[in-house]
């Protein structure tokens, strides 16, 4: 393949496959919130926070890491505040102890942050601003969890850049990913320009999900499957370890996990049903490598025309990518591959996106299984749903731009009215 398309696809997996605590949502909130304290030079004396409705969406319902449980958007900012290292970025709360909690749950009872709903604006957006007598900090961010598209302080603009386009890393552009050059890639890349990368994804998210099945954590959608399904068939294992990652993650688990597509949910999902059938196929670690470069980059490729938030549930892209990694491991190719992406798609694509909480989980669960189904039908079957079908057309690069769009523009609508229900509006 062409070095270009080479070196995009090795630093598209760099960029994307990173660490972070807890769910991204709430930590892109405690990060701004720390960052502003930074600046600020001391302990505010009060924070405001404003936010578009896809961040409110999905910091609502989640238990923010390492905060006792607690929930909320006031509670990430004020942590983020007391106790956060904005250094560390997406896990800027790695370093929280109990006193940062207990002063937390002070601040809380004080009025201490006001939050509020930034409308008209999609996506991913965080305004945060800390005051601390005559001086007042705030900083900005646009499209991606960490980056920052402004920093004041006292009217004077520190930093500023441009939203995010996609092109920010000039090396990882995202419009050079299709099905045909991925699979080519997954081929032949060099292991040792992703060794790194991949391996950390498989050790960071194996061990929430194995910690996920041993705790109690949320509604316990991973033991649940294994209790009442059986532990003896793959299928019932990969959904289950997906889910019980996802267990521990939204219910405030601090370990960290690799995400993919800036949620730690779809890392989890794209990664662990593809560790669990090449356990139970005995696949070579090299042969796992392949299928995971794979199935990550199909997901990404999903979420290049859906965008970072919307009312089109990640996991669905995620799942897909698994079951395509999957599909990879049996030896399925270009239309092997094909069929199962849209198969996939064709069977859950539209699962809305109510906010990270306790049942993701269970729709990760769910879409798990859609993939699997689409990877047997597939590889077993031969069979595949027809163009013109719904929104299946005549290619699988269309399908994928086909449920693309209506995730992105058919769902927006379904996203505001979410919203409105939600805030009981």
């Amino acid at each position: 393949m062409e070095q270009k398309v080479y070196n995009a696809y090795v630093a598209i997996l760099e960029n994307e496959l990173v660490p972070a605590l807890g769910c991204t949502e709430p930590i892109a909130i405690a990060y701004a919130a720390a960052k502003a304290r930074e600046i600020l030079g001391k302990m505010p004396q009060a924070i405001v926070v404003n936010s578009s409705g896809n961040i409110i969406k999905n910091v609502k319902g989640v238990t923010v890491p390492n905060s006792d449980g607690l929930v909320g958007i006031n509670v990430a900012a004020i942590l983020g505040v007391v106790g956060g290292n904005a250094s560390k970025e997406l896990e800027v709360l790695a370093d929280i102890v109990p006193e940062h909690i207990e002063q937390t749950k002070k601040l809380m009872e004080q009025d201490f942050c006001t939050c509020g709903l930034v409308e008209g604006v999609e996506g991913l957006y965080i305004w945060v601003e800390a005051k601390a007598g005559e001086d007042t900090v705030s900083v900005e961010i646009t499209g991606k969890h960490t980056y920052i598209t402004k920093i004041e302080k006292n009217g004077e603009v520190l930093f500023t850049q441009p939203a995010p386009d996609g092109h920010e890393n000039p090396a990882a552009d995202k419009d050079l990913l299709d099905v045909a050059d991925i699979i080519t890639f997954a081929d032949t890349v060099r292991l040792e320009d992703v060794d790194d990368v991949i391996n950390r994804q498989i050790n960071f998210n194996s061990a929430i999900a194995q910690e996920g099945l041993a705790g109690s954590w949320g509604a316990q959608i991973g033991k649940t499957l294994l209790k009442h399904y059986g532990k003896e068939d793959v299928q019932i294992r990969a959904r289950a370890a997906a889910a019980a990652g996802s267990d521990a993650r939204m219910n405030g688990c601090a370990m960290p996990v690799v995400i993919n597509s800036g949620s730690g949910n779809q890392g989890m999902t794209v990664s662990l049903p593809v560790v669990e059938y090449a356990r139970e196929w005995n696949k070579s670690h090299e042969e796992l490598i392949r299928a995971l470069v794979l199935s990550n980059l199909i997901a990404l490729l999903q979420k290049k025309y859906l965008g970072s938030l919307s009312a089109f549930c990640g996991a669905v892209c995620a799942a897909t990518g698994a079951a395509s990694g999957i599909t990879y491991l049996h030896g399925g190719r270009y239309e092997e591959i094909s069929k199962t992406i849209t198969n996939t798609l064709a069977n859950v694509g539209g699962i809305v996106c109510d906010g990270a909480k306790s049942s993701c989980a269970a729709k990760i669960a769910s879409a798990v299984d859609a993939g699997i189904l689409g990877f047997i039908m597939s590889t077993e079957e031969g069979n595949s749903f027809n163009s013109g079908e719904g929104l299946v057309k005549d290619n699988v690069e269309r399908t994928i731009e086909s449920f693309g769009r209506m995730g992105r523009e058919g769902m927006r609508g379904t996203d505001i009215e979410i919203l409105n229900i939600m805030l009981e509006k």
